[in-house]
């Protein structure tokens, strides 16, 4: 049954009483507005935490990831200037990692499923074909800078030695299946760590940089090697490379743990 309705009256000669309960009407739906916001936020404040963040916050960055992924290629690359417009100083953001002195015995190791590490000096990394990159170093804070730096392509150095499959064999294009998901890498006393899916590892402007304006790296840019990655924010260039290794399930990652996405593609 249809409920009565409320005569059309002149507002002069409505009733107190209908306009009492337009009042409450009003009320109510001043309140069902305002409580429908705090219910949300009391169920993401009280929801379990994942990486540092309430889950439904992972759950939005990790949506975001897709549909970062979607527009990612290895044919698309950042843009690249010339060198006169590169920084003198280059901008030095942050310690993590780098904050005790480089051991003398240094070597850089790489992880190998069902075989030893591999135990490499920068010679080795230095016989690669050498790369420069002048591009705008991006930070994930807001600012941002034309960089000059030298180095291998990581791609380079995963071929070289058979890295970053299971087979064993070097990274291939046309078997994709053969690939893991992700190269974690971290600084030799683990104080910072990052976890990069292996397409942007193989991207062709992604260097393992021992040079900046065309000088050997600082000890608080990275020396002796670092991650250079421009697909990503600067979060994920690793400074003082100490192990690298390879896994299907996601490496632990320093900002991630802390709220900040995985994946901070460009």
């Amino acid at each position: 049954m249809s409920q009565p309705q409320e005569p059309q009256l002149p507002q002069d000669e409505v009733p107190e009483s209908a306009v009492r309960r337009r009042m409450l009407k009003s009320f109510g739906w001043f309140a069902l507005a305002a409580a429908i916001p705090v219910g949300i936020y009391e169920w993401i404040t009280h929801s379990p935490r994942a990486q540092g963040i309430a889950k439904p916050f992972r759950k939005v960055l990790d949506a975001n990831e897709q549909v970062a992924r979607t527009y990612f290629s290895n044919t698309n690359l950042v843009k690249t200037f010339p060198a006169e417009r590169a920084a003198r100083q280059a901008r030095i953001n942050g310690y993590e990692g780098i904050k005790t002195p480089l051991a003398d015995d240094w070597q850089l190791q790489v992880d190998r499923p069902n075989n030893q590490p591999l135990l490499l000096s920068m010679d080795a990394i230095k016989a690669l074909p050498k790369y420069e990159l002048i591009y705008e170093f991006k930070c994930i804070e807001g600012w941002s800078q034309i960089q000059h730096w030298g180095g291998a392509r990581l791609s380079d150095f995963l071929a070289k030695h058979n890295l970053g499959t299971r087979s064993g064999n070097a990274p291939s294009p046309d078997n994709t299946h053969d690939l893991f998901r992700y190269v974690g890498m971290e600084t030799p006393d683990k104080g910072y760590y990052v976890g990069i899916d292996l397409e942007s590892a193989l991207h062709p402007q992604t260097l393992l940089a021992y040079e900046l304006n065309g000088q050997p790296i600082s000890a608080q840019h990275g020396a002796p090697v670092r991650l250079i990655i421009p697909v990503k924010y600067g979060v994920k260039n690793l400074k003082r490379i100490g192990r690298i290794f390879f896994s299907d399930d996601r490496p632990r990652d320093f900002w991630a743990e802390r709220g900040y996405d995985y994946y901070v593609g460009l």
